[in-house]
């Protein structure tokens, strides 16, 4: 656990005893006001399968973006399921009251903004939920393109017959750019695989748990001449936007392979692009994009390199039960005055971890 919100709390003008936890008689907490939560939603967000848990410990009111600020002035939280949502920016005049915000995803980039960055609201995300998902869909990734099984489906719709060497894994070398929680469930899992893992991050150090060596990821080029899989998992802050830049990929070997499921705009699409058609690198499974849905007359889509996934990576069966009993968990240590779970460092835009 990382943060208390006693502080923000006794400067709005409540104790945890003046609010409602759950199991409490509703009775004895008949005649006090519940403090309300704002559910940011949109028309294509599911509902909340544990609305009916939260609705009982809060009073819940469930806005869409253009309503938003409207919502805003009184509530005490604000729950962001519709989690790429940027209508807090427009709408910040009416977060008077707010203590709490809740991101339904492990990325903060399209949350946080200066304003919201200097407040004293506390800011919790969904780390954890998506470390396994993704890890295994990293794996997939890599094994898929070492056995050319994206090969093999196109050679089987044109009924084509091709015997062909494939690549072990076992040996490989693999720079995982980005050392939280998924990065790290991400290096355990390739490691298993028998493939030698290193990783990029803010700071370098050496004998790190998970990668054993970690290097500064703002260095990339001096580290990738002799990576065969480049994994792109770090948030997108200002010093990780566009880090896979023309200078990297110049660097990079002509069997190298770049898998992208952190954020589109770590990637210089545009470089990426260029290397791909001048044969510099050979393959990218992309699951994020800068422009999200890839446009149609994206060059991504006809290249036989580029292997497109509609930022799933993590969408494993009941990730949207997760995500609502992660937030459940956090909403009953704030009831009760207890500290929250993932608390995001606004500064660096991510939760703190080793």
């Amino acid at each position: 656990m990382n943060a208390t919100p006693e502080t923000s709390r006794a400067k709005a003008g409540h104790s945890a005893h003046d609010l409602r936890a759950p199991g409490d008689d509703a009775a004895a907490h008949g005649a006090r006001r519940r403090p309300r939560l704002v559910v940011l939603t949109s028309p294509e967000a599911p509902h909340l399968p544990n609305a009916a848990r939260i609705e009982g410990m809060v009073e819940v009111v469930y806005t869409h973006a253009e309503d938003l600020e409207s919502a805003l002035p009184g509530a005490k939280a604000l729950l962001v399921w519709d989690f790429f949502s940027t209508a807090l920016r427009d709408a910040w005049s009416g977060a008077t009251d707010l203590e709490w915000i809740h991101v339904a995803a492990a990325g903060v980039d399209s949350l946080l903004f200066d304003e919201l960055r200097a407040s004293d609201i506390t800011v919790t995300n969904a780390h954890g939920a998506f470390d396994v998902p993704i890890a295994e869909f990293v794996l997939a990734s890599v094994l898929a393109h070492n056995k050319q099984l994206h090969r093999s489906k196109r050679l089987q719709n044109e009924r084509t017959w091709q015997h062909r060497e494939l690549q072990r894994t076992s040996g490989q070398r693999a720079l995982v750019v980005g050392t939280g929680g998924i990065g790290r469930a991400t290096a355990r899992l390739l490691r298993a695989a028998g493939l030698q893992v290193t990783g990029a991050g803010r700071t370098a150090r050496e004998h790190d748990d998970d990668f054993g060596t970690v290097v500064e990821s703002t260095r990339l080029p001096e580290h990738v001449a002799d990576v065969d899989h480049l994994v792109l998992i770090a948030p997108l802050t200002d010093q990780t936007r566009g880090l896979l830049s023309r200078e990297v990929l110049a660097t990079m070997k002509p069997t190298a392979h770049v898998i992208n499921v952190g954020r589109g705009a770590l990637v210089d699409e545009d470089a990426l692009v260029d290397a791909l058609h001048e044969g510099r690198i050979a393959a990218a499974s992309l699951d994020v994009f800068d422009q999200e849905p890839l446009p149609r007359d994206h060059p991504f889509w006809t290249m036989p390199a580029v292997h497109i996934s509609a930022h799933m990576s993590g969408d494993v069966i009941g990730w949207r039960d997760t995500l609502a009993e992660q937030f459940e968990a956090n909403l009953v240590h704030w009831l009760r005055g207890e500290e929250w779970e993932n608390v995001v460092d606004k500064q660096l835009g991510y939760v703190r971890g080793r």
